[in-house]
C-alpha cells in the first residue's frame, strides 16, 4: 500500500474531538448482531448504535437500497420532489394514520421541528401560546431548544441561557401535567418510553388520560418516538399499543437503519408552516429516503413485528431470571427496549468487563443496563449475551 501523508495512521485519534470517553477500539466491519475490530476480535452488539440499526449491521435490504440508489441519484435540492421521498412519506403516513411528513437528519432536528410547528400552531390558533410541557428526565436531543425541552438535571447550568417555554411535569402523573397547563400552553411533548432516563415506561392509563386531557384543553400531543418508533416495542409505533394517536410524532434512529434520517409527522390540521418556515439542505434526499423505504418495507412484512414481540418477551424472560439469580431489582421496558436494574451502582463496571469479553452493553444510569439489540436478534444470540452477563455478575462476589 502506498503511504499517503494526508491520511493519518488508523491509530491516530488526535484529530477526533473528544466529546465522550471512547475505548481504544476501532471497528471496521459489522454484520447482523456482530461487529469486528481492526484486530479481528468479534463483539456481540446489544447497543446497535443506540437503537439505530433496526435490522442489524449491514443488512442486505439496506446495502441493496444504498447501492441501487447511489447509482441513480444521491441528492438534489430539497426544493424539488424525488421518488424515494414521496414513497417514504406515503409509507409513514399510511402506517401511522397521520397525514404529512417533513424529513430531517436527526432526532434532535425532528424534535426541534415539532417544537417550531407547535409554536406556529399556537400563534395561529391558540392566541399566541408557545409553551410546551415536557417531562422531568425526558430526553429530546442536543440542540439548544431540545436540551431545554429535556429534563436532564446533568445539563443544569450548561450552555445558559436556556430556551424558555418548557414547564416540566412528571411521567405517569396526569395531575402534574394538568397543574402546569395555562393559556400559554400549546402542547405536551413526551417519549412513550424514556430511554435515556433508564427505560421508564409511560403507563397505558397515563397516555390515554393525557390524550383525553390535551383534547379537552385544546392543546397538542407530541410523541417523541425517536427511540421507540419503527418496531422497537413490537408495534410499528409505541402509541399503537394504547389505541391512541398523537397530533405530532417524531421519528429517527430506527427509521434509517444506520443512515441519518428523521421525520416530523403530523395531522393535516396541525401542519401550518408557511413557505420558508422550515427546511434543510440534506432533508429528504433520495439516498437516505430510499433506505428508509427499505426499512419500512422490511418491518411491515407479515410476521416481522410478531417476531420482535416474541424476541422481546424471550429477552425479558431471560433477564428476569438473571435478575432473580443475582438479586437485582427487576426488568422494565417493552419489546426490544429493556433495562435491567442491577440494584447496585455496577453499571459502568459491568459494561467495561462486557467489552473485554466481546459484548457491547449500555449503562444509562449507574445501576441500570439497557438492551437495544437489532430487531432481527436471534434466540441464540440472546442466550449468548445472557451467558456472558451471567459470568460477569458472578465475578462480583458480594453481588
Amino acid at each position: 500500500m502506498t503511504y499517503d501523508p494526508l491520511i493519518p495512521p488508523l491509530g491516530d485519534v488526535g484529530a477526533v474531538m473528544p466529546i465522550t470517553p471512547r475505548p481504544p477500539i476501532v471497528f471496521i466491519e459489522g454484520h447482523g448482531s456482530w461487529l469486528r475490530d481492526r484486530d479481528g476480535k468479534d463483539y456481540l452488539d446489544f447497543i446497535q448504535g443506540w437503537a439505530v440499526n433496526t435490522l442489524g449491521h449491514c443488512p442486505p435490504a439496506v446495502v441493496a437500497a444504498v447501492t441501487e440508489q447511489a447509482a441513480k441519484l444521491i441528492n438534489c435540492a430539497p426544493s424539488f420532489f424525488n421518488e424515494p421521498m414521496i414513497r417514504l412519506a406515503t409509507l409513514i403516513a399510511g402506517a401511522s394514520g397521520l397525514d404529512q411528513v417533513f424529513f430531517a437528519n436527526s432526532g434532535a432536528e425532528a424534535n426541534e421541528g415539532a417544537i417550531k410547528l407547535a409554536r406556529k400552531w399556537g400563534q395561529k390558533y391558540r392566541d399566541g401560546a408557545y409553551e410546551i410541557i415536557t417531562l422531568d428526565h425526558g430526553f429530546h436531543g442536543r440542540t439548544l431548544a431540545t436540551m431545554s425541552a429535556s429534563g436532564k438535571s446533568q445539563w443544569d447550568g450548561l450552555f445558559e441561557p436556556r430556551v424558555c417555554g418548557f414547564p416540566k411535569a412528571e411521567i405517569n402523573d396526569i395531575a402534574s401535567v394538568e397543574r402546569v397547563i395555562t393559556g400559554k400552553t400549546a402542547a405536551v411533548m413526551l417519549e412513550p418510553i424514556q430511554g435515556e432516563a433508564g427505560v421508564i415506561v409511560a403507563e397505558s392509563d397515563f397516555l390515554k388520560d393525557l390524550r383525553a386531557l390535551t383534547r379537552q384543553r385544546g392543546i397538542l400531543l407530541i410523541l417523541d418516538e425517536v427511540q421507540t418508533g419503527i418496531g422497537r416495542t413490537g408495534k410499528m409505533f409505541a402509541f399503537q399499543h394504547e389505541d391512541i394517536r398523537p397530533d405530532i410524532m417524531t421519528l429517527a434512529k430506527g427509521l434509517g437503519g444506520g443512515v441519518p434520517i428523521a421525520a416530523l409527522v403530523a395531522e393535516q390540521s396541525v401542519c401550518c408552516f408557511d413557505y420558508g418556515d422550515q427546511g434543510g439542505t440534506f432533508n429528504g434526499n433520495p439516498l437516505v429516503t430510499a433506505v428508509g423505504c427499505a426499512i419500512m418495507e422490511e418491518v411491515a412484512r407479515p410476521g416481522f413485528l410478531e417476531g420482535v414481540a416474541k424476541s422481546g418477551a424471550y429477552l425479558e424472560k431471560r433477564l428476569i431470571a438473571l435478575s432473580e439469580k443475582h438479586h437485582g431489582l427487576g426488568v422494565r421496558g417493552k419489546g426490544l427496549l429493556l433495562a435491567l436494574d442491577l440494584g447496585r451502582d455496577l453499571g459502568n463496571e459491568v459494561v467495561a468487563e462486557a467489552l473485554r469479553r466481546g459484548l457491547l452493553l449500555n449503562a444509562p444510569r449507574p445501576h441500570l443496563l439497557r438492551f437495544m439489540p437489532a430487531l432481527t436478534v436471534t434466540g441464540e444470540e440472546i442466550d449468548r449475551m445472557i451467558g456472558i452477563l451471567d459470568g460477569i455478575l458472578e465475578a462480583f462476589p458480594s453481588y
